[in-house]
């Protein structure tokens, strides 16, 4: 029997990070299989999850939830066979619905499988931001949730971490939360933790009806509304596409409203959208997924060096220049100078850059919101 833990949480939450430290301090003896789907042309995090010993089944392209039956079905089940596994965690993209996963697990028909814990990471620095923004994606991963960890808590003062909490429980009543710093939380407390039959009873039942709620409003409602306390956080007004759109405008201190319907579109694969030889760019201009209506993604490939100093510049750009889009997330891993290798991350203004593993090749991957892929090709390329 194969437990099934899904780890779920908004674009730069905390996942990966999560996954490799549960890994690392409690699931050592333990067969572990991760199912990781990630938003982009680009896979980045599963070179890094392999590095910990971990097999990796990409679905990059297409979301689990937009394979229900095909896809995400096979998949388990040739996992099942292939390495009979004690564990399987599923870590879906950033901007994938909870509900929707739960749903598909539970739709595959194998008594090999047994649901364990369905946990949303919630980035305690973005909580009311995202919350706000990008509720119809954030605010389903905790309703949907059977225990709920929030990251970078070490990071916010009381005052806002209360809110945060006003937050999740106003989505999630049943569901426990863990507010304690990772630095001081071991990994067995969390698993520990998120072991709550009762929770993830009332997790099944949240679920369903979130699942059939998105479900009966295919059409999706995106809602802006920006709070100007949030000083730290990357909530400046968002410029969006006449196209496909319809406007208005709620802002808390000017009383607009800002509302977007958005139509979506399915294609297939991952192609260079442009080759320069040792710089490649994938975007799909007409996106694949249900949460394209509102984000989009660009994937580079490149064999240029840079310096931390130059990734930093580079990242910099993506929270002041606003004609690149509204930038969400980006990470990537890319060649130094003197035979060194860097990971970066972008968290919506918030970057971290750190030496890192040689890896087969350059690769960085760039999420948001009306994205100006040539701009940020000739930003991001070296």
């Amino acid at each position: 029997m194969a437990k099934v833990d899904i780890i779920s949480g908004f674009l730069g939450a905390g996942k990966t990070t999560l996954i490799k430290k549960l890994v690392k301090e409690s699931l050592g003896n333990e067969k572990v299989v991760l199912i990781e789907n990630e938003f982009g042309e680009i896979s980045i995090d599963g070179g890094f999850m392999r590095n910990a010993g971990i097999q990796v089944n990409e679905l990059s392209q297409g979301c689990i939830c937009c394979s229900l039956v095909g896809d995400f079905e096979a998949s388990l089940k040739q996992v099942l066979d292939q390495y009979n596994p004690d564990r399987i965690v599923i870590e879906p993209s950033g901007v994938g619905k909870l509900s929707d996963i739960i749903d598909a697990v539970e739709k595959v028909n194998d008594e090999r499988l047994e649901l364990n814990s369905f946990l949303a990471v919630v980035d305690a620095k973005k909580c009311k931001m995202y919350h706000k923004n990008f509720g119809e994606f954030f605010n389903n991963q905790i309703a949907s949730a059977s225990i709920v960890v929030l990251s970078r808590t070490q990071d916010v003062d009381e005052a806002k971490l209360a809110t945060d909490l006003d937050i999740v429980r106003e989505l999630n009543e049943h569901a426990p939360v863990i507010t304690t710093p990772w630095d001081e939380v071991t990994g067995d407390q969390i698993l520990e933790a998120a072991n709550n039959k009762e929770a993830l009873e009332k997790a099944l039942v949240a679920a369903a009806k979130e699942h059939e709620h998105s479900v009966e409003g295919h059409h999706h409602h995106h809602h802006h509304d920006h709070d100007h306390e949030c000083e730290d956080e990357h909530c400046e007004c968002h410029h969006h596409d006449e196209h496909d759109h319809e406007h208005h405008h709620d802002h808390d201190e000017h009383e607009h409203e800002h509302h977007h319907h958005h139509h979506h579109h399915h294609d297939g694969e991952a192609h260079p959208h442009t080759d320069d030889g040792d710089t490649k760019l994938y975007y799909n201009e007409e996106d694949a997924h249900d949460a394209d209506e509102v984000f989009q993604s660009i994937g580079v490939e490149t064999a240029h060096t840079f310096t931390p100093e130059e990734i930093k510049e580079k990242l910099d750009v993506l929270t002041n220049d606003d004609s690149v889009g509204n930038i969400l997330r980006a990470k990537g891993i890319v060649r130094g100078t003197e035979n060194k290798w860097y990971e970066f991350d972008y968290v919506a203004g918030d970057s971290e850059i750190r030496e890192t593993t040689p890896d087969v090749g350059g690769r960085l991957v760039v999420i948001g919101e009306n994205l100006d892929a040539k701009k940020l090709y000739d930003l991001m390329k070296g």
